[in-house]
């Protein structure tokens, strides 16, 4: 339980910090920024992997599952958002449709 107790504190701790540093981006940093919260997710699931190769109390597994739910669901969201943005930024020669 003490396991628990620890990891609500590092997330509750993680997510103070992480929204008072990303409040305060300028909008032009956004695009690097995305592409960070990627690389965590990323780490976050390769984390939550590991977790499940222990035998671990039902709480911690649901804990671990939806941390990996959650951390592919961004990190797919924003692979889509910057697929997005970079197609606006390609030419016309480039997507194959010059006239």
């Amino acid at each position: 339980m003490l396991d628990l107790a620890i990891m609500l504190a590092v997330f509750a701790a993680s997510f103070g910090v992480g929204f008072l540093l990303i409040s305060r981006v300028p909008p032009l940093l956004h695009t690097p920024l995305m592409s960070m919260t990627n690389a965590i997710s990323a780490v976050t699931i390769l984390g939550a992997l590991l977790l499940f190769s222990r035998d671990l109390d039902p709480v911690l597994t649901v804990l671990g599952a939806v941390a990996l739910v959650t951390a592919a669901f961004n990190m797919v969201g924003g692979f889509a958002i910057t697929d997005r943005m970079l197609r606006l930024f390609r030419t016309k020669a480039a997507n194959g449709k010059a006239s």
